[in-house]
């Protein structure tokens, strides 16, 4: 027959099982991923485009789907409407992404990427594939298709409508 367990140590061992469940739910462990490689993304980004990372991202985004809106830029960053504003206007006063009025809507603008940007573009997207082979290079490319299929249909699951 068993002693009955003190009841701190009852507590001690439910808090062990919800910490050792949280450490290996997908959401907590994307975090910690997203937490790792964007300490280094910070400041590769400045090295390799003298953009911030912020900045980078919203140039690469543009370079990648353009021409687009600033609501579209919004989307496809994962911004509000005010950061990609802002983000566009900024690369706008670094002569990088050129913004011209919407051909069908009075009120709107559609970004593209001056010369000078197309080659703050290359650098970036270069560092980009570096930057994520240095990220998923211990998968093999069977490994980096299965989960680049898995992330395509998370992402697919988790958009709203």
């Amino acid at each position: 027959m068993s002693t009955p367990t003190p009841r701190s140590s009852q507590n001690k061992l439910a808090a062990a099982q919800h910490t050792a469940a949280l450490d290996r739910t997908l959401t907590y462990r994307l975090h910690q991923l997203h937490k790792l490689t964007d300490a280094d993304s910070q400041s590769a980004y400045p090295e390799h485009t003298g953009l911030s990372m912020s900045d980078g991202r919203c140039l690469t985004t543009i370079g990648t789907f353009e021409p687009l809106s600033v609501k579209e830029l919004a989307e496809k960053a994962n911004l509000n409407k005010g950061q990609a504003s802002r983000a566009a206007q900024a690369l706008v006063d670094q002569g990088l992404v050129l913004k011209a009025d919407h051909p069908g809507d009075g009120r709107g603008v559609v970004l593209t990427l001056t010369p000078a940007g197309r080659q703050v573009f290359k650098n970036a997207m270069a560092m980009v594939a570096q930057r994520n082979q240095q990220i998923f290079g211990c998968l093999t490319a069977q490994e980096q298709a299965t989960l680049s299929a898995m992330f395509d249909r998370l992402i697919a699951h988790a958009r709203p409508g």
